[in-house]
This record gives structure tokens, sequence and C-alpha cells, in this order.
């Protein structure tokens, strides 16, 4: 892909996705835009004005019949111009169509060229860019509405508020370091309220972030534990279908099992593992490997163990990176009141389903869930690494009280190039690279 538009080449690309439809779209965006449009309808229409017209080959004969649609520079998506042809969805109709503006100078657009595009003529931010990308692949409601939010630079205010705090912060400091000692006390005292300040909304801006990112991307809960401690028929339960075979025998699952659901407006991809125990055939070893594989990758695990089997082991042998909740299964034999516990732990029924409401009030507190704050925004985890950067930049500051200004300094340095990655205003043609490569064909 291109680092840069250098104004020469035209790109398109079908803006709809395969297959067949009532409509289909083909994107043209470029300096040859306009050109493209007279060659294939005759004529370019009036800007921003719905056209009818018959698109036609190089020999004048139809393609299609549709809409043409005009949006000259820079006032369109990409800020290039742009044309777009409305036509009839079906594939081999769109491919022609397609076909005749390659060969009118047009060149077949990379995932994400249009998007990349619009970042590179300052039409949108880096985050705004991705939120483009978030709302197209929205798990849920709550998802959606968030990237709208950060569509419209809701991460993007919040992140240069703080970048704006931080410059004025290391104007102060930088100003300090010319001061006489005798005369810099309440000053001082200044910057390091401004500090604390900084850390303060850092953190709450990584918090918010942290849900962010469950909406955007989704969490991975698996569920974990010894043979038939009831994983199998808890994923029924919470997926409410039967999606895993549930048995008395022990080892029915042997490879893992993934069901998509919403929680609280999260996507969730749980995921059902063999039992863990000693020993075992060669097919059960292979099985309780990839489990483990799972509770290493897991965002939260799910510990399943018998209510009524006091030996059941309460939790991994090797404790995975993710928070664990412990659940007591198969409360319906045991005879224990459900809910959650003073510990943590959850008493359910997958049977009869006691329980099951509060696991999921659960699991949604250890995901950053709940109701989403007012304009709540979408995050990726690029964004929380940046943020924690320069959480950890103002955190290792030292007290400017303790006189070691140039520490300070650079520290705050380094927290304004952290946050700088998120919107873009810091960047490298590698990351570029890596974020719209990830975007559909045509947007």
């Amino acid at each position: 892909m291109t680092a840069a538009v250098d104004g020469v080449d035209t790109i398109a690309a079908p803006a709809t996705p395969p297959g067949r439809g009532g409509i289909g779209i083909i994107r043209v965006s470029g300096p040859r835009a306009a050109a493209i449009a007279e060659a294939v309808a005759g004529r370019c229409p009036a800007p921003r004005h719905a056209t009818a017209t018959a698109f036609r080959a190089a020999d004048d004969t139809a393609l299609d019949y549709g809409i043409l649609l005009y949006f000259p520079a820079p006032g369109s998506f990409t800020g290039e111009a742009v044309v777009e042809f409305h036509g009839h969805g079906g594939p081999v109709v769109l491919d022609r169509l397609l076909a005749r503006t390659l060969e009118l100078g047009a060149r077949m657009a990379e995932p994400g060229e249009f998007t990349q595009r619009a970042y590179l003529n300052g039409r949108m931010d880096l985050a705004q860019a991705e939120a483009v990308a978030d709302l197209i692949d929205s798990g849920s409601e709550a998802a959606a509405r968030a990237a709208v939010h950060s569509l419209e630079g809701v991460l993007s205010r919040r992140v240069e508020s703080l970048a704006e705090g931080l410059l004025d912060l290391r104007a102060r400091t930088e100003a300090l370091l010319d001061f006489p000692d005798d005369e810099i006390g309440a000053e001082l005292a200044t910057v390091a309220t401004q500090l604390d300040h900084q850390r303060t909304e850092l953190r709450t801006l990584l918090r918010e972030g942290t849900r962010g990112r469950r909406l955007a991307e989704g969490a991975t809960v698996v569920l974990a534990g010894p043979p038939n401690a009831g994983k199998s028929s808890l994923m029924n339960a919470l997926a409410r279908r039967e999606s895993a075979i549930v048995t008395d025998l022990p080892g029915t699952t042997r490879d893992l099992l993934r069901e998509r659901l919403v929680i609280g407006g999260i996507p969730v991809e749980l995921v059902d593992t063999a039992g863990l125990h000693a020993g075992g055939d060669a097919i059960e070893q292979e099985g309780m490997r990839r489990a483990r594989e799972a509770l290493a990758a897991a965002d939260l695990v799910l510990w399943l163990r018998n209510d009524a089997d006091p030996a059941a082991p309460a939790g991994p042998e090797e404790a995975p990176v993710a928070p664990v909740v412990c659940l007591h299964t198969q409360a319906d034999r045991s005879g224990r009141d459900t809910g959650e516990q003073a510990d943590g732990s959850v008493v359910l029924s997958a049977v009869t389903g006691a329980g099951l409401d509060g696991l999921e009030a659960v699991i949604l507190r250890h995901l950053g869930g709940g109701a989403a704050p007012e304009g709540g925004f979408t995050a990726r985890r690029r964004h929380l690494e940046a943020l924690e950067a320069a959480l950890r930049a103002l955190e290792t500051a030292p007290d400017p009280a303790e006189g070691e200004l140039e520490l300070v300094a650079a520290e705050l340095a380094r927290a304004h190039t952290a946050l700088g990655r998120i919107t873009g205003a810091v960047g490298s043609e590698d990351l570029l690279g890596r974020i719209f490569s990830t975007f559909c064909i045509g947007k």
C-alpha cells in the first residue's frame, strides 16, 4: 500500500458486499474519477445530485442502468474527487462495471485504502479511521453506538485534551529548568498538582478504554475444569441452544467448542474445553493441551467444579493471566442456595437455570461491562497500549519537589509521544500498513 496519496493514482472497488442484492455500488476515488464518470455515463453529473443514467462499455453497449453520484474534492469521504456507480447488485454486473473503470485508468483499491486516503487527506484522524472498521464489524448494538461515538471523535477529543495538558505541563517544566532555585517553590507545587491530575485523567481514560476494547473486539471467556464438572451443560445454557454434547461419560468434550453470544452488550466468544485431569489416552491429552492453550489466551476463565464433590480442584494447576471465577455447579443436586458468594465464586445449576443471571452479572463485572457511560467509545488494543505507556511514564516521573526536573521533563515527553500515536499525530508507515490492511475492500 502506498504510504501517501500522490495525486496520481485513481482507485476503484465494490463498496457493497459480494453476492446478489438489489443494489451494488462501485466507488472510484482520485483525479480521474470525473473523467471515468464521463466515459461510462456520457457526463459527470452536478455535485451531490443523484442522476439516473446508463452505464456503457467501450463499444457503447449498456452494461447496466442505475444512479451516478459525484463528490468533488475536497468535500468527499476521501478528500479526493469521488464517483459512485449505483447499479444492480449482481456479481457479474458489478464485475463488468468494475472492469470498465479499471480499463479507463483506475486501479483496484487495496483493503482500507479509501479510509486511509481520508486519514492522509485530513478528513479524520487515525482513531476515527479505525472506528469506521469497528462500526462495520460491530457485534452488538452497544458496540455500534460506541463505534459511532469514536467516529464522531469522542476518543480523539479525550486524548487531545490530555495531550494539551501534557504539553502545557512540559512547557512549565522546561521553563523551570532556567529558574533560580529560590524562585520556583510555588511553581513546583503547581507542576506537582497538574502531574497528579494528568495521572488521574489517564487512569480514567484507560478504564473506559478497556471497556471500549471489549465492545470493539469482544472478549474470550473459557469454561474449564475437571471432567463432568458441567462445562458443556453451562455452554448450552448460556448459548440457549444444544451446542455441546452432554453425557454422564467423562471426556465427552475432546476439542474446543466455540459459541458467539452477547452478554450485557459485550460480544463474547464462549469456549468449552476438554476436562483437565491426570492420564488419558492420546486424544484426551491433545484435548487437554488445547484447553491449556485456551486458558492462556482467555480474557476470563470460568473454573467449574461439582458442588457435590468436595475433592474437586478449586482452580487450574497453573494460574492463567486472566481472572479466574470459580463456579460451583450442579446446585440442583447439592441443594445449596444459588448466586454469588462472599468469596466471589458463584453457585448455580445449568439444568434449572438457577444462578445464571448472577453469573452473567459477574462476567460483565470482570469484563468491564455494565451500563456504558454517556459518550462511551470503542478502543483497540494499540490504544490501550499507548495509554498504558503514557501512564507508566507519568508514574515514573519523580516528584517535582525533589528537584529532578530533567527527569520529569523526559517522562512528560515520553507520555506526550505515546498519546500522539493514538490519533496519528505520531506514527509510522508500518503502523498505518497494519491498521488499514485489516479493513474490507472498498472501505
